[in-house]
């Protein structure tokens, strides 16, 4: 019998009826739990702990492949943490299990007229709590902010089985640390998030998309910096930048009676930069999810300043990529196998030259050649990681530096 298979018949007996025959399984030597509650997270982590046992943390999967692999005795599934906790549309407040399909808690909340501003990857799919884990958004985060500007709240469990719980359930709650603004991006390494609290926005009344296209990238980058510096009612930028050429994706969301208005004054903003009118576009802000279609490649994630998106989308072109790039400076770029490295490395100059900025490695490249390696990694990271996961079990080696 193996080791794992002896832990698996441990933990049933240590959990007894907490956790049904369906919900626990022994799957290729690594024990699968399903927990349906907080509570039965806490007691899987508390186990787990005493024991020195590593846990994998899983949603839907989406972005499992980001980061370091975990070698893992327990994959805790959070597919049995769905549904709505509470929603409080008075507030515009909402509270969600991290098992819910991200798509499915937008659907919930529209019946009110309201949604979390978000637009992260394969909405269908993507779990909340991977969402979070990731720190995934997109070109939204211009008009709304990040994730961490909309969870006021969160219910977390950590690695001895302790339940926590962060900020509140009113968007002014100031009570206690932002824990849960620590938990968003660290990739399940700190803790295990069970329940979260959105802060809601009402649904726009209209939106609409227009695109402009150029065989160069920097109109396009001039004229995106001029209509960040309007009074135009814009909720979404994008640069799109490949071998065909650039385009610039632009939506407004605002009164119907009043989009006639600003349309007419982005298409005279327009041609005074590029000498092009607007085209409308239906769903010009899928193209992030386009670069992740194809196998293979390599795919990154960079940041920048705003003033750096043209030049460094002319950049990833000429090193045989392409790129979505938001207006705030976030940039989703791929490149092909046989250019993969020596893109990384011209790629990471070009974001050095243009400023503060980052690269990181999502997909195509082993740990030694991505931002995941240990080296730069700060004392203050691994001390962090140290305080709350002092035995080191909650999805070891995920993070940078195999934190």
């Amino acid at each position: 019998m193996t080791a794992a298979l002896s832990s698996f018949d441990d933990l049933r007996a240590s959990l007894g009826a907490s956790l049904n025959v369906a919900s626990m399984v022994e799957r290729d030597g690594k024990i699968v739990v399903s927990p349906q509650s907080t509570e039965e997270v806490a007691a899987i982590t508390s186990y787990a702990n005493e024991r020195e046992l590593a846990i994998e943390i899983v949603g839907a999967g989406t972005k499992r492949g980001w980061g370091n692999p975990v070698q893992a005795n327990i994959l805790l599934e959070t597919a049995r943490l769905t549904g709505m906790r509470g929603h409080s549309w008075q507030d515009l407040t909402a509270t969600v299990a991290v098992g819910t399909p991200w798509a499915a808690m937008q659907r919930t909340l529209a019946a009110h007229g309201q949604w979390v501003a978000l637009d992260p990857l394969w909405p269908e799919t993507a779990t909340v709590g991977g969402i979070i884990a990731t720190n995934d958004s997109g070109a939204l985060r211009l008009r709304y902010g990040s994730l961490r500007d909309l969870i006021i709240g969160m219910t977390l469990v950590l690695a001895d089985g302790t339940v926590a719980k962060s900020g509140g359930k009113v968007v002014k709650n100031v009570a206690g640390y932002d824990l849960h603004k620590l938990m968003t991006g660290a990739f399940g390494t700190l803790g295990v998030i069970t329940e979260v609290t959105f802060r809601l926005h009402p649904i726009p009344a209209q939106t609409r998309s227009w695109s402009l296209s150029s065989e160069a990238a920097e109109p396009l980058g001039e004229l995106m910096l001029k209509v960040l510096d309007s009074q135009l009612s814009i909720q979404a930028i994008q640069l799109r930048a490949s071998s065909a050429g650039y385009a610039l994706d632009v939506e407004l969301a605002t009164l119907p009676e009043v989009l006639t208005l600003q349309v007419a004054a982005l298409d005279r903003l327009a041609e005074s930069v590029v000498a092009t009118s607007l085209v409308s576009q239906d769903q010009p802000f899928g193209a992030r999810e386009e670069l992740f279609a194809p196998a293979g490649g390599l795919i990154v994630k960079a940041t920048m300043l705003p003033s750096a998106v043209a030049s460094v989308s002319s950049e990833v072109v000429r090193l045989g990529g392409s790129a979505v790039t938001q207006a705030t400076g976030i940039m989703y770029a791929r490149f092909p196998d046989g250019v993969a490295a020596k893109a990384l490395v011209a790629l990471r100059a070009s974001v050095t030259a243009a400023g503060d900025g980052s690269v990181t490695v999502l997909r195509g490249l082993d740990a030694s050649a991505s931002p995941w390696s240990a080296e730069g990694v700060s004392a203050l990271s691994r001390e962090i990681k140290r305080r709350f996961d002092p035995n080191g079990i909650l999805n070891p080696g995920r993070f940078v530096g195999g934190i």
